[in-house]
């Protein structure tokens, strides 16, 4: 019976895990694929890649939301320790993303396994209704309106500021190395006092040219009140920044490194989008791992391994089948430039490694499309039926399964539990 048990544990397990890697992996990348900066398969690679270096480091950061989701403090102990428990809420979790994943809507992984366990502790008769609400739903429900409001107020703040400083397109960061020592020539009186002086500054060395006059014009070299010139050694300029356009950069002293906006938002926004792909394997392969180390069905499996196992099946499940989604967040939700995703990017990667670290168990699709509503309400790009049809699609993600993890429940009590 063990042996059954365990091989429905890893069944759940596996398609669990596919469906999380399909329908989560390619949200932290979607941004550069919606804006044009990537392709959808580099995108893709390069979103699944992070995330499964995300995953492995939740070995070292994550530790609290294995806690959470293995159930400890939501469904009697005496429960959890049913081998068919596991089994029940990762079966319901995995029909509830696959189905979305086929249909092409963007859900939440960590909604579906809430969903599970409500269903699956129901159906056993254990319930922490108080823990549920505080530790559980009260994050999901803020999580998504905070990453809209933070999302607008980044992108509005952005714009405000570049259009302050009148920053344009082809404007460019110039980085100038610092120049040799050079030889300054001062005009010096042999005799008399100089009556008038002048100097001139070079704008590319800011070493100072002093020219003085003698008061008798015209005087004879040699004579009194004429001027000597004699060479004198001052530093050099530091290296210094300076913004011009990037013509400008281009044609600056030898060894300038220039860095236009264009080319300076594009790198941030591809670095922001792997941080959050990095982010969504922090927050969401220790939740997996929480709910298949319920009870003792699949202890014989080390902590460390089934988390290195969890994070390539999603990788798995991503690069195969993760494009029906991919569209969705990418194009369908609302249009992009690259300033808008990297505005999405900051705040979706800020909110969910903050969850991460402090246990708190939000839902990297719920920030990554509240960010994204967000942008599409302050440019008025948001595609309005889109948007219902995902936030419908939310709604009926936790009943779905809570029913999927309480028939599964019935049917492995009523063949498999001795």
């Amino acid at each position: 019976m063990f042996s059954e048990l365990f091989f429905a544990v890893a069944v759940g397990a596996v398609f669990l895990t596919y469906a999380n890697g399909a329908n989560d992996n390619f949200k932290g990348v979607a941004t550069l694929y919606g804006s044009g900066v990537l392709s959808y398969r580099a995108a893709l690679v390069s979103g699944t890649t992070a995330t499964w270096f995300g995953s492995v480091a939740a070995l070292f950061i994550a530790d609290e939301l294995v806690r959470s989701f293995s159930g400890k403090g939501l469904v009697d102990p005496a429960i959890l320790a049913q081998g068919t428990f596991p089994v029940a809420v990762a079966g319901g979790a995995a029909v509830t993303v696959l189905l979305a994943t086929r249909l092409g809507l963007p859900i939440s992984t960590t909604h579906a396994l809430i969903g599970a366990l409500v269903g699956a502790g129901l159906s056993a008769g254990s319930l922490n209704a108080a823990r549920l609400g505080t530790a559980f739903a009260l994050p999901l429900a803020i999580s998504p309106l905070l990453a809209a409001t933070l999302a607008a107020a980044v992108y509005l703040t952005g714009r405000t500021l570049r259009r302050h400083w009148q920053l344009e397109a082809d404007d460019c960061l110039c980085l100038e190395p610092a120049l040799q020592p050079a030889v300054q020539l001062v005009s010096q009186p042999i005799k008399q006092p100089i009556s008038q002086s002048s100097s001139q500054s070079d704008p590319m060395t800011a070493t100072t040219v002093s020219v003085s006059e003698s008061s008798s014009a015209g005087a004879p070299p040699g004579s009194a009140g004429a001027a000597r010139v004699t060479p004198s050694v001052h530093s050099a300029a530091m290296p210094g920044l300076r913004i011009g356009n990037v013509e400008s950069c281009s044609t600056g002293p030898l060894g300038s490194i220039g860095v236009s906006a264009v080319d300076g938002v594009g790198i941030l926004h591809c670095l922001s989008g792997l941080l959050v792909s990095f982010a969504r394997g922090l927050n969401d392969t220790p939740k997996i791992a929480g709910v298949l180390l319920i009870g003792s069905t699949i202890a014989v499996v080390s902590q460390q391994w089934l988390i290195v196992a969890i994070a390539s099946v999603m990788a798995l499940g991503g690069l195969l089948s993760a494009r029906r989604v991919a569209q969705v967040m990418a194009k369908d939700i609302t249009t992009l430039n690259e300033g808008q995703g990297l505005a999405a990017n900051l705040v979706t990667s800020f909110l969910v490694l903050g969850a991460s670290k402090f246990g708190v168990p939000v839902s990297t699709t719920h920030v990554s499309c509240g960010a994204l509503f967000g942008i599409g309400a302050s440019t008025r790009g948001g595609h309005v039926r889109t948007i219902i049809t995902i936030l419908g699609a939310w709604l009926i993600t936790l009943p779905l399964g809570a029913a999927s993890a309480a028939i599964i429940y019935y049917l492995t009590q009523t063949f498999l539990q001795p």
